[in-house]
């Protein structure tokens, strides 16, 4: 998420970097996977009432972050709407929900590509109080044509919510993760790649991608759309967009491809811990913990790194600010677990959706 908001996106010679490369596209996914999985843990200790509060409080910090006109394209009013949407889908067990994740992939870009080109453009990178005078054209944003826009998003909260109903803990599962995902992912990329350098598919693309410069190539097209597409593909454009896998595209190659890499990167995650506890014996678990607090506290630290990204505040916004960024976060996601604290907004988000007011008589599910 750093890399993707502080590097240099191209060299001088405008070609893509190799981290732009890797992390565009696939860090913002990650988040929204992990989302899924979050909602099912928090399902097993919380109330729907209180996850709907939870994620009400999370659009609003997005909106009050969206004020301050960093150029960052603030993700969490919609990830609070995915959360929204996700409610529904909590009865459902692992098999139904990888089910749904894979037929949402498909189908809601479809539908997407359909509405589009009858609603008006974004207001901008990131929705903002302001727009709450126009709540109708809001809700279009979050859900088709902002940045990441919750309709075909949705597809990623599934997928994750399949994932925290597994047996995250066994071995067998990990490596599951992790080849599927890296299949998938290197499979998705490279039907799209095929697919997009026919002829017949690149004439239908051109006349809609002339903002991308020279695209009279497979190969210029590719690198002219390697960098993102912001959140969909042209309104009004072509079908054959339905086959690239640009970042942020919206597409089902870009949703699957993206999801899958999601995916072997918990499955990685996860086998990553289990290997190194047993390796070092179980009084290193404590050492671990602190050494990736970071992970404790997201909500807290994407925050603050928000925040670090405006013009007034430390450090400055150049890509040489990349380390102290990583520096900053890591120390005070490390520094909240050994001092066995909670992240300040996971805290009031948490109390504020347990209060006895939202759950009446204070009954609480059990653990």
């Amino acid at each position: 998420m750093v890399a993707a908001h502080v590097l240099d996106e191209r060299r001088p010679d405008g070609t893509l970097t190799r981290t732009s490369w890797l992390v565009d596209g696939r860090a913002s996914a990650l988040f929204a996977v992990l989302a899924g999985v979050s909602l099912v843990l928090l399902h097993r200790r919380t109330t729907r009432a209180g996850l709907a509060v939870r994620a009400i409080l999370v659009a609003l910090l997005g909106l009050a972050l969206g004020e301050l006109g960093t150029g960052v394209a603030v993700i969490l009013t919609y990830y609070g709407l995915l959360f929204l949407l996700g409610l529904p889908f909590l009865g459902l067990r692992a098999r139904a929900l990888f089910a749904w994740a894979a037929a949402w992939a498909i189908v809601a870009p479809v539908v997407s590509h359909l509405i589009r080109p009858h609603l008006a453009p974004r207001s901008g990178p990131s929705p903002a109080f302001d727009q709450l005078e126009n709540p109708g054209h809001l809700l279009a944003e979050l859900l088709l044509t902002g940045y990441y826009p919750c309709l075909p998003w949705l597809a990623y909260l599934l997928l994750g919510m399949a994932i925290g109903h597994c047996d995250l803990r066994s071995r067998a599962v990990q490596v599951r993760l992790i080849a599927v995902g890296l299949g998938l992912a290197i499979l998705a990329f490279v039907v799209s790649r095929a697919l997009t350098e026919q002829t017949w598919v690149l004439r239908r693309l051109v006349p809609d991608a002339g903002r991308y410069g020279d695209v009279s190539t497979a190969d210029a097209f590719v690198n002219a759309i390697s960098g993102g597409l912001h959140g969909t593909t042209p309104a009004g454009g072509s079908w054959a967009w339905l086959l690239v896998v640009a970042p942020h595209s919206g597409t089902p190659f870009d949703l699957l491809q993206t999801g899958a890499s999601a995916v072997a990167v918990i499955g990685a995650c996860l086998w990553l811990e289990g290997w190194l506890t047993r390796w070092t014996g179980e009084p290193s678990r404590r050492a671990l913990a602190i050494a990736f607090g970071a992970g404790t506290m997201t909500l807290t630290l994407y925050t603050l790194h928000v925040v670090m990204r405006t013009e007034r505040i430390w450090p400055a916004e150049e890509p040489a600010s990349f380390g102290w960024h990583l520096v900053v976060l890591l120390a005070v996601g490390a520094g909240f677990v050994a001092a066995r604290r909670r992240g300040p907004l996971e805290w009031l988000i948490g109390t504020v959706s347990r209060w006895r007011v939202l759950n009446p008589g204070g009954a609480r599910r059990s653990p």
